[in-house]
């Protein structure tokens, strides 16, 4: 094992995929991902297909906060024992409408941003930029690992009777299947490089 982030030259490889429409409004679709070489370690951008059903955009449009979460995991597979879990990172995304200003509010940690609009809102949510995904204090081997990407709503930090609901409603279960692609650590590559051939997974 050895540190990935030694010198300019960084080992990296990126995967993205475009979706073939729009997601309908009862799930959510990976559009594209670029894992790429950043000064702190390995960043990720990433694009998805929301649409909100009716019932979550009224639920927003009400005053209740809904919650998303995207997740993000690294491993490596091991033929002698279970495979490495070399990082797994989450970004929680909280949107909600403010009455009194009448305006969107797209939340991640404690930064915030207003909209005018939900399209606007999801028009940001929906894509990821920069964000570190494996530091590069984290050791990884010289060898091939698979990333793994999905977005959903977290369902479980709804009210309480919306919780409830999300038990037999569908449109209280959005989620996108697992993208996975490869991540290749050769010993010396001169800048991050781009494939076009992911692999999907659920």
């Amino acid at each position: 094992m050895r540190g990935f982030l030694r010198s300019a030259a960084l080992t990296i490889a990126c995967a993205a995929g475009m979706a073939a429409g729009p997601a309908s409004a009862d799930e959510i679709e990976v559009q594209h991902l670029a894992l790429r070489a950043a000064e702190e370690g390995l960043a990720l951008d990433a694009d998805f297909a929301l649409e909100l059903s009716p019932r979550l955009a009224d639920m927003v449009s009400s005053g209740v906060p809904v919650y998303f979460v995207v997740e993000f995991e690294l491993t490596r597979e091991r033929w002698y024992w279970f495979d490495e879990k070399a990082a797994s990172r989450s970004l929680h995304l909280r949107l909600s409408y403010h009455a009194l200003s009448r305006q969107y509010r797209l939340s991640t940690g404690l930064l915030q941003q207003s909209f005018s609009t939900l399209q606007e809102a999801l028009h940001l949510l929906t894509r990821v930029r920069n964000w570190l995904v494996v530091e590069r204090t984290v050791p990884l081997a010289q060898a091939d690992y698979e990333a793994a990407v999905r977005m959903r709503l977290d369902a479980a930090l709804l009210p309480k009777p919306f919780q409830l609901s999300a038990l037999t409603s569908r449109e209280l279960q959005l989620e996108s299947a697992w993208k996975r692609f490869t991540v290749r650590a050769p010993r010396h590559v001169p800048a991050p490089v781009e494939s076009r051939e992911p692999e999907e997974g659920g």
